[in-house]
């Protein structure tokens, strides 16, 4: 009985090598395949990768936009204060107050 123990390890053992020799000689036999896996594998993280990068220029458009509105009303907002105050120092009697903010707005 422990003879024939014996060559059942052996032959167990020597199944192990045989599934990796046969795996790669599968791998080499099929190498076609495998090319066209891992290169079907690369397009498709390009892919992936290529939609988060189209999400993402569409988030920045639309911030782009939102910017340009506010930047819009805060130039609208200068103007109308410009405006009140200039109008409120033309009120003045010497009229020193309204060439004053004239001057530092930059109008003649």
């Amino acid at each position: 009985m422990a003879s024939s123990a014996r060559p059942e390890n052996s032959a167990a053992g020597g199944q192990n090598p045989k599934k990796t020799l046969g795996f790669i000689a599968n791998a080499v036999k099929r190498k076609d395949s495998f090319i066209q896996f891992f290169a079907m594998t690369g397009i498709l993280l390009l892919s992936v990768r290529s939609l988060g990068q189209k999400y993402r220029i569409h988030d920045l458009q639309e911030d782009t936009y939102a910017l340009k509105q506010e930047q819009e009303t805060l130039a609208d907002r200068m103007k109308n204060i410009k405006q009140a105050l200039l109008q409120e120092a033309s009120r003045e009697p010497t009229g020193l107050f309204a060439s004053r903010l004239r001057r530092l707005f930059g109008e003649n």
